[in-house]
C-alpha cells in the first residue's frame, strides 16, 4: 500500500526548474518535489507521496497522521539513509 507520510520542510531549493525540498520525517531526510504546492514555505508540513507533496497540512494533522501510520506499521520505508548534501545537483 502507498501512503502519504507527513513531514516538515526543513530547505527549499531550486533544481534543474523544479521546485525541491528537504523533508524531515521523523528522523529521516528525504527530497520532494514541491510544484504541487508551490506555496510551501520552510517550516511548513506537507504530505508525501512518492516524492512528491501533495499537499500541506497543519502541525497537529502531521503528528496524528504521523502516529496513525506508525500504529499500522507502514513507516517502514523511512528506514532508509538519510539524503545527503551531495545527493543534489544544480543548486
Amino acid at each position: 500500500m502507498c501512503l502519504a507520510i507527513p513531514g516538515k520542510v526543513v530547505e527549499i531549493y531550486s533544481n534543474e526548474g523544479l521546485q525541491m525540498a528537504r523533508v524531515r520525517f521523523g528522523g529521516v531526510t528525504r527530497e520532494a518535489c514541491l510544484d504541487y504546492v508551490p506555496e510551501t514555505q520552510l517550516g511548513d508540513y506537507v504530505l508525501v507521496h512518492v516524492g512528491f507533496a501533495i499537499s500541506r497540512v497543519d502541525e497537529e494533522e502531521a503528528r496524528r497522521t504521523y502516529e496513525a501510520l506508525a500504529e499500522l506499521d507502514q513507516l517502514g520505508e523511512l528506514e532508509a539513509p538519510e539524503v545527503g548534501e551531495g545527493s543534489r545537483s544544480g543548486s
